[in-house]
């Protein structure tokens, strides 16, 4: 109708006024397959009707299928000496790709997107940063099945250093990982000594290593968990469910030291008959049973009675790839409280302590072991409460969780080992020779409690010399 009346317009001023009729140009969208073809698996895979991709429009602020005049273009961008880089956009995915009306493609890359339920007032991410935008002849887009159903696109890596720079990125994809590779690094080796040591295979030694290696589990679920490559949604939900229980485990086997320590300062008898292989059994079979149990009943949470999210009820694929509120609430709320009865453990501890004025063998050693359970207990709330606060939206508490993250496994290396006198002393005894001339080398005279048999003097032909017993 528009350009019917532009010509009669132009008709009767011909001569007079030179009109120029407009002319409308498709968008162009690229698209790496043909029309009637997807990407299945790596090949082009010609699909029915219903299973073709069509380009769906977004605007900047967020709403979702604009009418506009398209036409495709089919082949994959030419990059020069500019590396070819895939992304995928699916439910829940760290990336996700928009196609503006102009025909631009939008990457947003840390899961910051807005759209029409957050839009309001006029704001908008477009000076955040957290975005990336792919000119014609620089992507192609298509639907593409592997695994999971997603919108793929093929585009031209940018010359630019502008996103390796960002605060951003460096945190979490630089600083991030190596902040785990470290904590693992540390709780490894609190496992390793602990476990190779026979004088430190007790049961307070036995939980320590346990408590490591459930925190190394979940130290490396949550690494394989922020890694935006794993494109599995099933394997996603299981590198969660492994970290959150993971973490769950850690919490109950503190308790069950607290405890430990707690009963044997109020029994009058420390000379029980049960060792302590049956004593970790005991342990184990309630920490395993806890985590289990409410592992399985978060999971089925999860499945069945989460509460619905608005994002995902407008994406097509409906597959649910993080644990929702409802699981993560049945994870969370038992470590706060294992938490308080730790609280209650120590208090109750503390004070049998302060009314004890002669103390023997066992009550010197778990003397030891008390303070190692505070300082572990302070240490792995800290840990536990900022890695609560990595799953707001906040920069600043994301990046402060980065870093105590980092602390974590040096702390409780400090913690078990270095300010174990004990721990350090067998340290030196072992890895260190007696004949050693240098004094640093050397290990000191004094012992700890349990380090009788370890604290011979050896001559130069490995005869025995002097034989010290330490008496507390």
């Amino acid at each position: 109708m528009y350009l019917l009346q532009t010509i009669l317009v132009c008709s009767l001023f011909y001569g007079t006024i030179k009109c120029e009729v407009p002319q409308y140009r498709p968008v162009p969208v690229p698209k790496c397959c043909r029309p009637e073809e997807i990407l299945i698996g790596s090949m082009c895979t010609r699909v029915n009707g219903t299973s073709r991709w069509y380009p769906k429009f977004t605007s900047k602020e967020g709403l979702s299928n604009i009418p506009v005049d398209y036409s495709l273009v089919i082949g994959r961008p030419n990059c020069g000496h500019m590396q070819l880089w895939p992304i995928y956009h699916y439910e829940s995915s760290a990336d996700k790709l928009r196609l503006l009306p102009n025909g631009i493609l939008r990457h947003y890359y840390d899961n910051q997107v807005p759209n029409e339920f957050e839009y309001e007032s006029g704001e908008s991410l477009q000076d955040t940063g957290l975005f990336h935008d792919y000119e014609f002849g620089k992507f192609c887009l298509d639907k593409k099945i592997d695994g999971i159903e997603s919108e793929f696109a093929w585009v031209c890596m940018p010359d630019h250093t502008q996103l390796w720079t960002t605060n951003e990125f460096l945190m979490r994809n630089i600083v991030n990982p190596i902040a785990h590779g470290i904590t693992i690094i540390c709780l490894l080796a609190i496992a390793i000594i602990y476990f190779v040591m026979p004088t430190l295979r007790d049961l307070a030694g036995n939980i320590i290593t346990t408590i490591s290696m459930c925190l190394i589990l979940s130290q490396i679920a949550d690494l394989v968990r922020l890694l935006t490559v794993f494109k599995s949604h099933i394997s996603l939900l299981i590198a969660e469910a492994f970290c959150y229980m993971s973490l769950l485990g850690a919490f109950f086997w503190l308790n069950s030291l607290g405890f430990y320590i707690w009963r044997t300062f109020k029994s009058r008898n420390v000379f029980l008959r049960i060792t302590d292989g049956k004593k970790y059994c005991y342990y184990g079979a309630y920490a395993w049973s806890c985590t289990v149990v409410l592992g399985c009943l978060a999971m089925f949470a999860h499945f069945t009675m989460d509460y619905p999210d608005l994002s995902s009820m407008k994406a097509s694929d409906k597959t649910r790839e993080q644990i929702g509120s409802l699981g993560m609430i049945i994870f969370f709320v038992p470590v706060a409280f294992t938490i308080i009865a730790d609280v209650i453990f120590f208090a109750n501890t503390l004070k049998k302590l302060n009314r004890m004025h002669t103390y023997g063998r066992i009550h010197h050693k778990l003397r030891h072991s008390f303070r190692m359970f505070v300082l572990l207990l302070l240490t792995m709330t800290l840990g536990w409460l900022f890695f609560l606060s990595s799953f707001s939206k906040y920069e600043g508490l994301i990046n402060s969780h980065i870093v105590v993250n980092a602390l974590l496994g040096p702390l409780m290396f400090y913690i078990c080992v270095i300010n174990q006198k004990h721990v350090s002393y067998l340290l030196k005894k072992t890895c260190c020779y007696e004949n050693c001339f240098c004094p640093c080398c050397r290990p000191d005279n004094g012992s700890e409690w349990g380090d009788e048999m370890t604290a011979m003097n050896t001559d130069l032909n490995g005869e025995i010399t002097n034989l010290k017993f330490i008496t507390v």
